[in-house]
């Protein structure tokens, strides 16, 4: 068999590995990536000039603008892709938390799935050397997700994929092995700007650009001050963790979507039934309690209580699916 013939091998069953996992979609991207990613790369330094990274200053490492310092002698990378969609609703008069949070903490499930294509690809080629990046690893995961092909970067800057929405979580698989590259994706998302008329304080301040300083989810998850800005606490909602306003108005969300039945991305009673009264009751075991295995640990108890405490009024919400959207 001859090399490209053996790399494209390679390429395929790397892929049936991931799909085994659970991970959809799936695609391939040679480093260092076209054209897109210098122009992901240059706007990722003018969100960070305009300051609208607010206090993560982590997005500011060098290294997340230069793929190669992840891993050297990188010369491909696996994207993947892990529906946390779930056909479900929250109870009537409890407090709103961000889909990617009701199920167990993504993090750890795409890193130790990720690390058994590793393993996998260790066997087939011995020689080769990878490592796995998710999330908070630093790199352009969405930028690397569209070269890859699993979906474009939507005007809300999440990637959305024709079938999956934009409820997924990413994963990458970076390799010094030479793989068959996908075709990066194409923008679909026309001329609608709903995402951007939908965010109650502006957050999203031109296609594209999401400045943190506004921005409901990064104030209930990051902001670590003891009061939230009255800008921001006018505009909660029922949010207490995360938001997912700029999604669920997304035509492509809107869409007729398979729910998962990955049980790691099943959400946790309380998280669909947690009251005003209940977050501001529970003491800190308790609140430790309820976040073991869940990305929502990154919010403080004390954090829990302060979002909860700026809700000012929680309207009575009937029983519908989740595809149905609730306001």
């Amino acid at each position: 068999m001859d090399t490209i013939n053996k790399r494209h091998k390679l390429s395929q069953d790397l892929k049936e590995e991931a799909r085994k996992l659970g991970f959809n979609p799936i695609g391939i991207a040679r480093v260092p990536g076209g054209e897109k990613i210098k122009l992901r790369t240059a706007s990722l330094q003018r969100w960070l000039n305009a300051g609208h990274q607010a206090d993560m200053g982590w997005m500011e490492a060098p290294r997340r603008q230069n793929i190669e310092e992840l891993l050297n002698g990188v010369k491909s990378l696996l994207a993947v892709g892990l529906s946390y969609y779930v056909d479900k609703a929250r109870q009537p008069n409890s407090l709103s938390i961000a889909r990617y949070a009701w199920g167990d903490d993504y993090h750890r499930v795409m890193e130790k799935r990720l690390k058994k294509i590793g393993h996998w690809l260790e066997k087939e080629r011995p020689n080769c050397r990878w490592k796995i990046c998710v999330d908070s690893a630093p790199l352009l995961d969405k930028a690397w997700a569209e070269e890859a092909g699993l979906g474009w970067i939507g005007k809300n800057s999440n990637l959305i994929n024709t079938k999956k929405g934009s409820w997924i979580v990413l994963g990458h698989l970076l390799s010094t092995e030479e793989l068959i590259p996908d075709s990066p994706a194409i923008p679909l998302c026309g001329k609608c700007q709903d995402c951007i008329k939908a965010c109650p304080t502006k957050a999203i301040t031109e296609p594209f650009v999401v400045n943190a300083q506004l921005c409901l989810a990064y104030h209930t998850i990051e902001n670590r001050n003891s009061v939230l800005p009255k800008k921001i606490t006018d505009s909660l909602g029922t949010w207490v963790a995360g938001c997912d306003i700029c999604q669920d108005i997304c035509p492509w969300n809107k869409k007729k979507l398979l729910s998962s039945n990955d049980p790691e991305m099943m959400p946790k009673d309380w998280v669909l039934q947690l009251t005003k009264t209940e977050a501001l009751e529970w003491n800190d075991n308790q609140w430790k309690d309820k976040l073991r295995g869940s990305a929502l640990k990154r919010i403080k108890p004390w954090m829990w209580r302060r979002n909860a405490s700026a809700i000012q009024d929680i309207k009575p919400l009937k029983l519908m699916r989740s595809s149905e959207k609730a306001p």
